[in-house]
């Protein structure tokens, strides 16, 4: 199952809350076809779960690397998970 699905843990740090960082990234995960989670941690950060095809997935830590036009990624911890069998993309 690995083979075929890949499964990140990202946190991104910076000017990331109040940029549109979580809907932005739902938009990208649902064009990649990637499924998990997005949700603003009391932190400051972003963090996301992304589940998918390894390529798919590894697009979306790119994007998170960069962040929406109006984001300010300053660092990015990415970690790697077992699948889950995840569906779908939410905000939480």
């Amino acid at each position: 199952m690995s083979e075929q699905r890949a499964r990140r843990r990202i946190i991104v740090r910076g000017e990331v809350q109040g940029v549109f960082f979580r809907d932005s990234t739902q938009d990208r995960a649902q064009a990649e076809d990637v499924s998990g989670w997005v949700r603003n941690r009391s932190d400051g950060a972003v963090e996301v779960v992304a589940e998918g095809a390894p390529d798919a997935v590894e697009r979306m830590v790119d994007f998170c690397r960069e962040g929406p036009g109006r984001a300010q990624v300053q660092d990015v911890e990415v970690s790697e998970e077992e699948p889950e069998g995840l569906s779908g993309f939410e905000v939480r």
